[in-house]
């Protein structure tokens, strides 16, 4: 009668637990699709039952210091080596996805495997390659603030040479392919149909009218760290003024066109997601890329602006003739018979009879292309944006410490135009910096309640994520027109507080999109979910590449 009388009071003390959120997960049962307006009802109920402390005096960073954007890059390291030589001359590529990814991505990994058993030589010693994984735009980037020195730079086309040429550095043309390939826009069948039959062949010029008229979707990828994005987005601004690219029209035009068009994605990988969902039905993506993806072959590839031939340069840095005759020898090894042959049977080598379109851009009007879409991306909408950090306790030491870090110099990346709050949470959910316009002061007020973090606790993430949530519906009354976001930091799974089912219907009916960062955390299933809800991208990150991370998602969003 005892144990009886004990379980009843047992099972009782778990089910008020689970009512009132203590320690503990809230599954309350789905409340399905909801509207809009459904949702910022439910939200409003929901919110009642999520523990909140405000922070009243926020702690203003005065000593803040300008970061400049070498403090905002990670260690060269975090991009991996795929093939390690270990010749008495060892010269080090940096190479795209295409090359040195997985198979069928990994032409240049093979080659440069079967290079270092050849036996090659120069001067008397034995000579090898290391190749490094890392994107054309990427390698810009580090080169010019990081000083990262390859000895070979192999971009997927010849704008990001330009691009290092325009950065101070004095590449030598080695040869002007590899292995050819072309960058392209893929459209659904049916959409094709229809867009042939009224606009002709497609272009550029005739895509980006469609898209205007509404008669298609159109979403391309990054322009900082995506060769087939900058590629586009040249090729885009050349169709809104042949004569100047860079003029007012064609920027005045990129800025109307960004008004309706879909967020440029953080990656093909999300294109590829959105296409899946029927939320675009024209995206970009290379030749080679798209013969390996058997999911897109309802889809019809016609090749647009530069050709994507992987150029390949040399920098004499040591002025070391050997180490010059030692990439020379390793080019004409890629372009042997029987190396292009495994180029074609990996998907290179196609639309041979494609020729580049010449916009006339020379390196520097690349560069001032990225900012062109740096400043015109959001269409003109200001971004109202709130970051929700996890400061449980498995985030004690060095994780908090080197997410406070990125995340205070990836800000920089944040324009000031727009309206930046910030949330952390444990077990409970604080308010830490209430939404304003990230002027200078608000910026110094990130700063230091940022580096005012401390962990501890359980993991309640999707009270957080109502809470953000709440604040993004509140705010946006004061700010018509917004664009709202919000930004999930965290390293593990949720424990406490609501689950992501419960919650998921708010966050569909409010629209609002959620990038997620998985920090240290493999295990992402939800997170994924969650990002998905409202297309958003979803991204892993370390100790080591988390700054990256953020500046690139920033780069894309903020």
């Amino acid at each position: 009668m005892k144990k009886r009388l004990l379980s009843t009071v047992l099972t009782v003390a778990l089910v008020a637990a689970s009512i009132t959120g203590c320690s503990s997960v809230r599954k309350d049962a789905s409340v399905g699709t909801l509207s809009e307006d459904e949702a910022k009802k439910e939200l409003t109920s929901l919110m009642t039952k999520v523990d909140i402390t405000k922070n009243e005096n926020p702690i203003l960073d005065i000593y803040s210091d300008e970061v400049s954007e070498a403090d905002t890059l990670a260690d060269i390291d975090t991009f991996p080596i795929t093939v390690q030589g270990s010749g008495q001359i060892n010269l080090e590529i940096a190479a795209p996805s295409e090359f040195s990814g997985s198979a069928p991505d990994n032409w240049l990994n093979e080659v440069a495997e079967k290079f270092n058993k050849s036996g090659a030589t120069a001067d008397g010693k034995s000579v090898s390659v290391t190749v490094r994984k890392i994107s054309s735009g990427e390698v810009v980037t580090y080169m010019a603030n990081g000083g990262y020195k390859p000895d070979i730079y192999v971009p997927s086309n010849e704008a990001l040479g330009k691009m290092v040429e325009a950065n101070g550095f004095k590449p030598e043309l080695l040869t002007d392919r590899l292995a050819g390939n072309t960058a392209g826009i893929l459209m659904q069948k049916d959409i094709y149909d229809k867009y042939t039959e009224a606009h002709g062949d497609v272009t550029v010029k005739g895509i980006l009218e469609a898209a205007n008229a509404n008669e298609l979707k159109f979403a391309y990828t990054n322009p900082y760290t995506s060769a087939t994005g900058l590629n586009i987005l040249s090729s885009m601004l050349y169709a809104f003024d042949e004569s100047n690219p860079l003029s007012a029209t064609a920027t005045n035009a990129l800025l109307d066109y960004q008004k309706t068009s879909p967020p440029v994605a953080y990656t093909t990988g999300v294109l590829r997601t959105q296409a899946a969902k029927g939320i675009i039905n024209a995206m970009v993506m290379e030749k080679q890329a798209y013969v390996n993806t058997p999911e897109l072959k309802k889809y019809v590839y016609t090749p647009v602006g530069l050709r994507h031939d992987h150029p390949a340069y040399f920098f004499d840095w040591n002025s070391d003739a050997a180490a010059r005759d030692a990439a020379q020898q390793f080019v004409d090894f890629c372009l042997s018979g029987d190396m292009q042959k495994l180029a074609t049977d990996k998907g290179f080598n196609q639309d041979d009879d494609y020729v580049s379109q010449d916009t006339g851009m020379t390196g520097a009007d690349y560069i001032a292309a990225q900012k062109v879409w740096k400043q015109n991306k959001n269409g003109g909408k200001p971004i109202v944006a709130v970051f929700v950090a996890d400061v449980s306790g498995s985030m004690d030491g060095e994780p908090l410490n080197s997410l406070k870090q990125s995340l205070i110099n990836s800000s920089t990346y944040i324009s000031s135009d727009h309206y930046i709050g910030l949330v952390s949470y444990a077990s409970e959910v604080n308010i830490n910096l209430p939404i304003a316009q990230f002027d200078p002061t608000q910026r110094a007020y990130f700063s230091g309640e940022v580096k005012n973090l401390s962990a501890g606790g359980g993991t309640a993430t999707y009270d957080a994520v109502l809470t953000g949530m709440q604040m993004l519906e509140d705010y946006a009354e004061t700010v018509p027109d917004a664009k709202l976001m919000l930004f999930v930091l965290t390293d593990g799974e949720q424990n406490t507080g609501y689950s992501l089912d419960r919650i998921a219907p708010v966050v569909g009916g409010l629209k609002i999109p959620v990038y997620t960062i998985a920090y240290n955390f493999n295990n992402v299933g939800d997170l994924e979910k969650l990002s998905n809800i409202n297309e958003a991208a979803q991204i892993k990150a370390n100790s080591d590449d988390v700054v990256n991370q953020l500046r690139n998602l920033f780069n894309v969003n903020l």
